[in-house]
């Protein structure tokens, strides 16, 4: 055990914990079965945005897997799949890929642990198809405060099973999760890419019955355009390539290589209103203006940025805020509000991604509903940001959005509590998982999902 400081993928809210590392299931037995000050929390690979998987002057205990690829246990004729919750997805689709088999929904990177895909229920670009991770797992394994582990699963311990999909790893440490993977014929995507004039030429192609044909939709949406081209994006719209599409003969090949690394040191203000201006203008003009198709890669499609090692230090020391909220789909007018105040104040983006959202899940503290997601990346240490967000939440709130917790650095109790509406049901849930009051992080304490012990 060690004394370390630490923070999410943000770095913004850095705080000091005892971290631990658990080397196998006794140890971790032992190490839930203590006592702990001020709780403990576990850590995956440390992507959650905000404070999720940190607790200042208690334990955090890091699960991940360094490589976890000979304990897949991977049925191919069915893509059945199950597999210690502390591997990455990326040492998953190494396994799963070349045999046939993507995992059915994935967030921008696949340097996440199964169980953080578990406790923060991602979704991707396919929400409105396919729904978020939670909709395919088949069962959980779980780890209790008072050292039990159980079997969950969406009809044995139903109840406890959803809190703990999206409960943000307040219910218990995931040790094992199997999960129903999607059948593919190849490693590559074919994606239609086209620019849109305007935030109405956005939207219009994302509800379109065109955009059922995909299995996947998502648009960059340039945030400091205004007038008559407020809101313009790129919109980007894929299905996995049949093997027939694909030259060669390896459709399944997936070798995907981290070739860049962000700089060592990088000064603050270097993503400001003027460089992402000149990304913004040089990213939508390389767009064709007339649809587009072509063959990418499962990496390039689906996480471009973990071509870059360690990009959030493009941020500087001050690092960033992603900031995600989900509106009704009836709610567009919201969006454009809050794209035409980011606009007129001149704080700026650098990646700006609009979603449409399929129907929610059994999981109350589940982040999608069906309707329009945005979800910004905001350069922290702006005196401006704190009161636009303390904005943008009551048009959010007023309008019956939500945030997501997996991303939040600013929102507060209040707003959770207003949000989302099954907080007390699942409260209830968790205390009866965790009598101890174990399970704590500086994002529960924020936000008052937890009653803290003393």
């Amino acid at each position: 055990m060690t004394r370390q400081r630490i923070s999410g993928w943000g770095r913004t809210a850095w705080t000091t914990a005892d971290v631990v590392t658990a080397e196998n299931a006794a140890e971790l037995a032992r190490l839930v079965s203590a006592s702990h000050r001020r709780g403990a929390i576990a850590r995956g690979l440390g992507r959650a945005y905000g404070a999720a998987a940190q607790n200042a002057g208690g334990t955090v205990i890091t699960c991940a897997q360094d490589d976890g690829s000979t304990q897949i246990q991977l049925d191919v004729a069915t893509g059945v799949v199950t597999a210690p919750a502390g591997i990455s997805l990326d040492t998953l689709l190494r396994v799963c890929v070349p045999n046939g088999w993507f995992v059915p929904v994935t967030p921008g990177t696949r340097f996440v642990t199964l169980g953080g895909a578990v406790a923060s229920d991602v979704h991707g670009k396919n929400h409105h198809v396919d729904g978020s991770f939670g909709q395919h797992v088949v069962s959980i394994k779980v780890l209790l405060s008072s050292g039990q582990e159980v079997v969950l699963s969406p009809t044995e311990n139903a109840s406890w099973f959803w809190a703990t999909v999206g409960g943000m790893g307040l219910t218990g440490i995931v040790t094992e999760v199997t999960v129903r993977m999607l059948q593919v014929e190849s490693s590559q995507v074919i994606v239609e890419t086209r620019r849109l004039a305007h935030l109405d030429d956005v939207i219009g192609a994302m509800s379109d019955s065109s955009d059922d044909h995909f299995r996947y939709s998502v648009a960059w949406v340039d945030m400091l355009a205004s007038g008559r081209t407020l809101g313009r994006g790129v919109l980007t719209r894929g299905n996995h390539a049949r093997a027939s599409d694909v030259t060669g003969n390896e459709p399944c090949r997936y070798d995907p290589k981290v070739r860049l690394a962000a700089p060592p040191w990088v000064p603050n203000g270097l993503l400001n209103k003027f460089t992402v201006r000149a990304f913004n203008e040089a990213w939508y003009r390389k767009a064709p203006a007339k649809s587009h198709v072509g063959l990418e890669s499962i990496p390039a499609f689906f996480h471009p940025l973990d071509g870059v090692r360690q990009w959030n230090a493009l941020y500087g020391s001050n690092g960033f805020i992603q900031y995600q909220f989900i509106v009704p789909l009836d709610r567009v007018d919201v969006l454009r509000t809050v794209i035409g105040q980011f606009a007129d104040a001149g704080v700026a983006s650098f990646l700006a991604v609009l979603k449409r959202m399929g129907p929610s899940n059994a999981a109350p503290m589940s982040f999608p509903t069906e309707g329009w997601t945005l979800t910004l990346d905001l350069a922290a240490g702006s005196a401006r940001l704190p009161g636009l967000l303390d904005h943008v939440d009551d048009l959010v709130l007023d309008a019956g959005g939500r945030h997501y917790l997996a991303k939040d650095a600013h929102v507060s109790a209040h707003a959770v509590e207003r949000a989302y509406p099954r907080l007390a049901e699942w409260k209830a849930v968790r205390d009866d998982m965790d009598p101890r009051g174990l399970w704590i992080s500086d994002l529960a304490r924020r936000l008052k999902l937890v009653e803290e012990h003393t």
